[in-house]
């Protein structure tokens, strides 16, 4: 087994696997070394938010941090209000007050069994992996492991490409939505914002702000100005030919196959969320079926279909969307945004409607990019993953979608794995398409820590 181990990024992809591996009797004690870089532990941006407004998307009985206990979160909100029930969802302040909770218990457990855990609340300034170990480097201290894992989550946004510096100076053109929300005031004067996105992150700044400033404008605007699908107010029955259907696919990993299984197998039930159920604990396997050219095929054409159907709404946040809609205090539209600058009255918005040939402008006194996770290292600002992209250390995903690995967590570099340098969640969206949810995480945060152990 690796003894000592270094784990960087402190949200609930780096808690998770620090407690399942202070979870396991050993029979040596470990050293472990988390860098967390500050704030909360286990929350990380995800599960920051402390507005009850901001839901999760999976209900609660399926939202537990150990996949051997995946009913500990509904246990932990049962004790906090017996009202609850498992087919709930519940707001996404609880589950990060549970990850605080489960992770300072882990470490209160791991002093008490022997183990030498270090909480260093600080950033990673360099990593040198190496065959036989890896190096870490913050500020003047240099600390050697026998592995290390990447668990950073997804990066901060970028702003979209045409966003003139003046706006951005400006304050009202906005990249990081949740400092935004947790930074708004209640506020009684009139505000027009516009939304660049229509994902769920996008539908929490709309609901948040439409709460906050009761005489608020908001209009978002994306590629099909389509809101996510919503999730069913009980829970369905599992698709009684899913076991059919993933063997099909499996024999033909093609992704015009794999479009027209799904249409017929939709046509055939009395719900299609059932059928992208079904799905779920294969996605990663099927995925890494998929040859090269039939990933692409699938972000170009098939993303935002399966984004849309795969992440839903939760019935109650639906239902305020629409009472806005109702209102006439939401509009959504459809286009591509090419550029923002800034006004004498805020912002101006240039984009192009779906369908036509003439640009058109909006304006607002505020835009919030809500656009979806950032996962991109090839033109990233973190300074870590810059650091060792330009040293060669790790390389990205071919399609952009995080760091270039195996399904294992190995990193990859030269198309050979690392031997000792590891990475959980977002980041491995690459090699698991599924790779940001708690019920993929946890399962990564298992098989990773057996692998740690194991050594």
């Amino acid at each position: 087994m690796f003894r000592r181990v270094a784990i960087v990024g402190g949200g609930a992809a780096g808690a998770t696997l620090l407690s399942e591996l202070l979870e396991r009797p050993l029979p040596q004690p470990l050293h472990l070394d988390w860098y967390t870089g500050g704030g909360p532990l286990g929350r990380g941006v995800a599960y920051g938010t402390r507005s009850e407004r901001h839901l999760l998307n999976v209900r609660a009985a399926s939202m537990g941090m150990f996949a051997s206990r995946p009913g500990g979160f509904l246990e932990y909100a049962q004790k906090r209000d017996a009202r609850v029930a498992g087919t709930d969802f519940l707001p996404r302040c609880w589950y990060g007050d549970y990850l605080e909770g489960e992770t300072a218990s882990a470490l209160a457990r791991a002093k008490s069994n022997g183990h030498d855990v270090r909480v260093v609340p600080y950033d990673v300034d360099a990593i040198v992996p190496e065959n036989d170990g890896v190096t870490l480097l913050q500020g003047e201290s240099t600390t050697r492991v026998d592995a290390a894992v990447l668990a950073l989550g997804a990066l901060t946004p970028r702003p979209l490409p045409g966003i003139e510096d003046d706006a951005l100076a400006s304050g009202r053109y906005v990249t990081l939505p949740w400092q935004l929300l947790a930074d708004a005031k209640p506020d009684d004067q009139t505000h027009n914002v516009l939304v660049i996105g229509l994902g769920l992150t996008a539908v929490d700044v709309i609901v948040e702000l439409a709460a906050k400033w009761p005489n608020a404008q908001f209009t978002a605007i994306s590629r099909h100005g389509v809101l996510p699908e919503v999730h069913q107010t009980s829970a369905s029955l599992p698709y009684e030919d899913s076991d059919e259907l993933i063997e099909t696919m499996r024999d033909a990993p093609d992704i015009r196959t794999w479009v027209h299984l799904l249409r017929e197998a939709v046509e055939h039930t009395d719900d299609w969320r059932r059928v992208v159920d079904s799905l779920r604990p294969h996605t990663a396997s099927l995925w890494g079926l998929l040859p090269q050219q039939d990933r692409s095929r699938f972000l170009r054409h098939a993303r935002w279909a399966w984004e849309r159907s795969r992440h839903r709404l939760p019935p109650q946040v639906a239902r305020l969307v629409a009472g806005l809609e109702k209102d006439g205090r939401l509009k959504r539209i459809r286009g591509h945004v090419h550029g923002v600058a800034l006004t004498g009255h805020g912002l101006s918005m240039t984009f192009l409607p779906k369908g036509e040939s003439a640009e058109r402008t909006l304006d607002a006194d505020l835009v919030v990019q809500s656009v979806g996770l950032e996962t991109d290292v090839r033109r990233t600002q973190h300074p870590l993953l810059q650091q060792m992209m330009t040293n060669s250390h790790v390389r990205s995903d071919p399609f952009g979608l995080g760091i270039d690995a195996n399904a294992k967590g190995h990193v990859l570099h030269d198309g050979k794995a690392w031997p000792r340098l590891f990475a959980i969640g977002s980041l491995l969206r690459g090699a698991l398409w599924e790779s940001t949810a708690m019920p993929e995480i946890r399962q990564q945060a298992r098989q990773l820590a057996e692998q740690l152990l194991a050594g």
